[in-house]
């Protein structure tokens, strides 16, 4: 029998159990995406006790005496490896946790998992706060790396699987939402303890057993799912569960027979789940759970959130400055979430894709004009998008290109016009590229900072859900591994050309979002094979069953 379908109910259309939202549900979703805070925190954290100078002359002394004496070319300025593989040894690690956490979810259950998760990064941030000496601090990254993993796999999931259909895009994006706020808040500390002569950076690296306490806590008071629980057998739990976040009274019959006949689908074809998601008819979620990550990671933007104090000091401003310029980057971050969050189960996940493709492609190739753009790219793009009732056509994609090829001036002319040898930048020109690196990382939150999570935890069959989940997030964090360990050498070796590369990418990226991803706006997890097996172009891979599993004509 062929995999990768989905289930109908018997009506034969896609499944629509009712309900609302409930204060159970909203706790539980909400206590499972402070998970989130850790992979925030850390993001922001790296970046600032990066360039303090206290902790570089703790564990760089030869970098610190570089940057005092940087005469000859700006970009090159921080470009350490050793600096790099304090960032990017966590995604390593993070990675490893992923895969992991995929192989052992089924027998453990997602609840566990994040447990695990938080416990690893508590334990990664205490032995980062004692480090000696850099091993010490590989070592500490290496748990927080783990941590991360464990927790990147399971989270988006167990929120996917809690949440109500209709309420879903708003209640999987609380998880970029915490990713934000703890980015935010770790800037917010890096710049106090950044006075703090000595031992600032303790302050800052220790300070993230907080967020692991939290996630440890929140995962402790919280139910598994029920779709891992009747995986597991536990029927009776399973209801339980359901019960109390659909709240009682609520019939919640229809929603558990599909979540049974899901789970009856996927012990029918037991087998290896990532030898599984290679099969054809699992081709639409294995192109999903890799073109998501290497998308991600081609907008540029982690490497934005990694060095944006570096790169704010590498254009001319002062310490101070630069974090406080990565504060407000937190605080546009969670402006983009927050509006994604509200919109994406309002008007469809394509719309965000569409917008947020535009102006960042704005962002990075363009400064001339650039409060005109995004007022432009704002008002045309839904407008287009509400006559063409919700469809893509020729039309929509020629005011994407002629909207995002209208300006002349880009950001790379401006970096490589004004920062050179032995230069800084006039401060008129670094003051536009810091309002473009804060309307690029709004317009990434918007779109794929919060549909990145969301989409790859709601669109798998339960049979492959772990594995094409954990796959995606292992990607991801392979490719931040990359990114992290390369970016500064990459800014030494190509200067401005490293915005330009990420630019390039953007239009790609954004075509196919709106051509190849479909929309999952309301559609139950156990119905989502609905819209692959109607696509265009997916639907010649997934085809269509009822609730028993057979296939339907």
């Amino acid at each position: 029998m062929p995999g990768g379908a989905f289930l109908l109910n018997s009506g034969g259309g896609m499944a629509d159990y009712g309900g609302g939202l409930t204060v159970p549900v909203v706790v539980t979703c909400l206590m499972a995406a402070s998970g989130g805070l850790i992979f925030g925190y850390d993001i922001g954290i790296s970046g600032g006790v990066s360039e303090m100078e206290s902790f570089l002359e703790k564990f760089f002394p030869g970098l610190l005496k570089r940057t005092a004496h940087a005469n000859k070319d700006v970009y090159c300025t921080y470009n350490n490896q050793a600096l790099t593989a304090f960032t990017s040894s966590l995604y390593a690690f993070g990675m490893v946790g992923t895969l992991l956490a995929s192989r052992v979810t089924r027998r453990l259950g997602r609840q566990a998992i994040m447990l695990v998760g938080g416990s690893l990064f508590l334990a990664g941030a205490l032995v980062n706060a004692a480090a000696a000496n850099v091993a010490m601090l590989i070592v500490g990254r290496m748990l927080l790396g783990l941590g991360l993993g464990f927790s990147g796999q399971a989270t988006p999931v167990y929120l996917a699987e809690v949440a109500p259909p209709r309420w879903r895009g708003g209640f999987i994006s609380a998880f970029p939402l915490f990713i934000s706020v703890g980015y935010l808040v770790a800037n917010l500390i890096n710049y106090g303890t950044s006075r703090i002569p000595g031992w600032g950076w303790r302050l800052s690296l220790g300070l993230a057993a907080v967020p692991a306490a939290v996630m440890v806590a929140g995962a402790a008071f919280i139910p598994d799912t029920p779709s891992s629980l009747v995986l597991r057998g536990r029927h009776d739990d399973a209801r339980a569960a359901l019960q109390r976040v659909r709240g009682k009274g609520v019939d919640i019959g229809a929603e558990f027979a599909d979540i049974l006949a899901a789970a009856e689908h996927a012990r029918r074809n037991e087998e290896g789940a990532f030898r599984r998601i290679l099969r054809r008819e699992y081709r639409p979620y294995l192109v999903m759970a890799v073109a998501f990550p290497v998308f991600l990671n081609l907008t540029g933007v982690a490497v934005t959130a990694f060095f944006s104090p570096i790169l704010f000091r590498t254009v001319g401003f002062e310490s101070d400055a630069a974090l406080m310029g990565a504060v407000i980057l937190g605080v546009m971050n969670i402006g983009g979430i927050l509006a994604s969050g509200f919109a994406m189960d309002r008007y469809g996940r394509k719309l965000l894709f569409m917008i947020g493709g535009a102006l960042m492609f704005t962002c990075q190739a363009n400064t001339n004009n650039l409060i005109y753009t995004s007022h432009y790219s704002l008002i045309i793009l839904p407008r287009t998008h509400a006559h063409s009732n919700h469809k893509l056509d020729k039309k929509n994609l020629k005011n994407i290109a002629a909207l995002s090829n209208s300006l002349q001036v880009t950001m790379a002319s401006i970096i490589g016009s004004h920062l050179g040898n032995g230069t800084k930048m006039p401060k008129g020109y670094a003051v536009a590229v810091l309002i473009a690196t804060f309307v690029f990382s709004a317009s990434f939150s918007w779109s794929w900072g919060a549909l990145y999570w969301t989409i790859p935890g709601e669109i798998y069959p339960v049979e492959v859900r772990s594995a094409g989940q954990g796959a995606a997030v292992a990607l991801n964090l392979g490719l931040n591994f990359l990114q992290a360990q390369l970016f500064l050498a990459m800014l030494c070796f190509f200067k401005y050309g490293a915005f330009l590369f990420y630019a390039s990418w953007l239009v790609v990226m954004t075509v196919f979002a709106v051509a190849f991803v479909p929309e999952t706006k309301g559609v139950p997890l156990e119905s989502m094979g609905h819209v692959f097996a109607r696509h265009w172009y997916w639907g010649r891979f997934v085809k269509e069953q009822n609730k028993f599993g057979d296939e339907s004509t």
